[in-house]
């Protein structure tokens, strides 16, 4: 007796695939985005390098500290410059975040007043 050997049936989809599903549910159209500013760019970059900077200097501070520098070794050479940083380029990429979100805040009200 010989056995049959069927191919199985392939599956087809009755459905577009999810990637046109997705495209359409999108209620908000490119043009009701408010445009992104030059001062906006300048003021988010800032910030983020400011933070990075101070939080680069804490660990830098950290990993001295735990390598075996004394507080006088911190007193000598780059070390206070390094020390100063964190006490205030964190205040001052707070403070450019919290400029930038109120600027932003502004903007799109301005922005949902205008007529369509």
């Amino acid at each position: 007796m010989r056995v049959r050997h069927v191919a199985a049936p392939r599956f087809q989809p009755t459905h577009p695939p999810a990637t046109r599903i997705l495209v359409g549910m999108s209620s908000k159209q490119p043009a009701d985005e408010t445009p992104v500013r030059r001062i906006d760019r300048i003021l988010t970059f800032m910030s983020l390098g400011v933070i990075v900077l101070s939080v680069a200097s804490f660990f830098a501070l950290l990993i001295a500290d735990a390598a075996g520098l004394e507080s006088e070794d911190f007193g000598r050479g780059a070390w206070p410059i390094i020390a100063t940083i964190p006490m205030i380029g964190l205040p001052i990429g707070f403070l450019l975040i919290f400029a930038l979100l109120i600027m932003s805040m502004i903007r799109r009200g301005r922005a949902s007043d205008r007529p369509s």
